[in-house]
């Protein structure tokens, strides 16, 4: 296998992970519009995918961040990024088939340190700027999501209190679409960079690019493309579970919610942190749910989504790892072995949804869920 297939090889896994991103990450700027009814199902995951591609062109600072702040190019070469691709790409669909919005963000971080770790040692991470850049980010940003979700849905049922319950709905379902596309951008801008940032570091690795280059427009275009794409073809199972299992959303919920997030990540992308935009979101959903009655949140679901970004980045560098160290002693034999494995896997994955699956007709229907009974009924 010839160096310059190996880097187109790498730019197409890339694109195959920032599409499982789109499909993975809908839920984060459409679920609560979709479970509120103020997008149809197939309406909202358009929009939402056109104005990803859209995002994609605003911003190129997250993408600096990845291509030449988390490890080091000089010591890794392409086919250790085609590992770590492999363990973000079968996290992000492990998570997808059980329906739990874990961080597509992580799980690249996470197959890209591990497999840099096996194949160059912990000299070649940048830990310093994992902990400010990733790290603390992932801590905080769904707090602070949250929180400005909560004030803000307490807010606006304040202010709303004395208005007619028909026009209110009306008003928020309208203000709905306008802050669920402003999520639909900010991921484009946020979520697009990181895999422009993984194909510009495996151009930089390849001596096709100076260090410390920014994306190319094609790289550019090609994951705005492929991340909108993914979004169009809808993650059906997360929706589900941030628009009806977290908690019982209303339209002023959910357009608290969508502007908390929007601010938090468009703010976090213009300073070049690789903000997750699923804590973000799901922050804003719980902070939105709590703002209303603490009782409507469904605090378990919270509980296994916390265990879920708590693995994401080590479950992901486990599996980069393993397929940095196979690739490593197998060479050529090694790279092919590890493709044809990951494809099987994301093949088995794809089987085995079609047992139960959800899509837009469905998608807010929740067997055996029962709603809370308001206080005093």
């Amino acid at each position: 296998m010839n160096f310059s297939v190996i880097v187109v090889v790498v730019v197409v896994t890339a694109l195959a992970f920032d599409f499982t991103n789109g499909f993975h990450d809908t839920a984060n700027a459409m679920a609560t519009s979709i479970a509120t009814g103020a997008l149809p199902p197939r309406v909202a995951v358009l929009i939402s995918g056109v104005l990803n591609v859209v995002g994609a062109f605003l911003s190129v600072e997250v993408a600096k961040t990845i291509s030449s702040g988390l490890v080091d190019e000089t010591r890794i070469t392409p086919v250790v990024i085609f590992a770590g691709l492999v363990g973000a790409i079968l996290w992000n669909l492990v998570t997808w088939l059980i329906g739990i919005p874990s961080s597509s963000s992580h799980a690249l971080f996470g197959g890209l340190i591990g497999a840099t770790w096996v194949a160059a040692g912990t000299g070649a991470i940048h830990f310093g700027a994992l902990i400010s850049k990733v790290v603390l980010p992932a801590v905080i940003s769904p707090i602070v999501a949250g929180v400005i979700a909560l004030v803000a849905t307490y807010l606006a049922y304040r202010i709303t209190a004395k208005a007619d319950d028909g026009t209110t709905r009306r008003g928020f379902r309208v203000g709905q679409i306008v802050s669920a596309s402003m999520v639909s951008l900010a991921h484009g801008t946020s979520d697009a960079q990181k895999t422009m940032g993984v194909i510009t570091l495996t151009l930089i690795t390849a001596g096709a690019l100076p260090a410390a280059s920014g994306p190319p427009i094609w790289v550019i275009l090609t994951c705005g493309l492929a991340i909108g794409l993914g979004t169009y073809f809808g993650g059906w199972r997360i929706i589900r579970t941030l628009g009806k299992r977290v908690s019982d959303i209303q339209t002023p919920q959910g357009f608290a919610a969508e502007t908390s997030s929007a601010a938090v990540i468009l703010t976090s992308s213009h300073m070049g942190f690789a903000l997750s935009t699923t804590h973000v979101c799901t922050g804003s959903i719980f902070g939105a749910g709590a703002g209303r009655r603490l009782a409507s949140v469904q605090w378990g679901v919270a509980g296994q989504m916390a265990l879920a970004w708590v693995v994401t980045l080590p479950a992901a560098a486990v599996v980069g790892g393993a397929a940095a160290l196979a690739v490593s002693d197998g060479g050529t034999f090694g790279t092919v072995v590890v493709a044809v494995v990951g494809v099987g896997v994301a093949a088995g994955i794809f089987v085995s949804s079609r047992r139960r699956p959800i899509n837009a007709d469905n998608v807010n229907d929740v067997p055996g869920r029962v709603e809370p009974v308001p206080a005093g009924a």
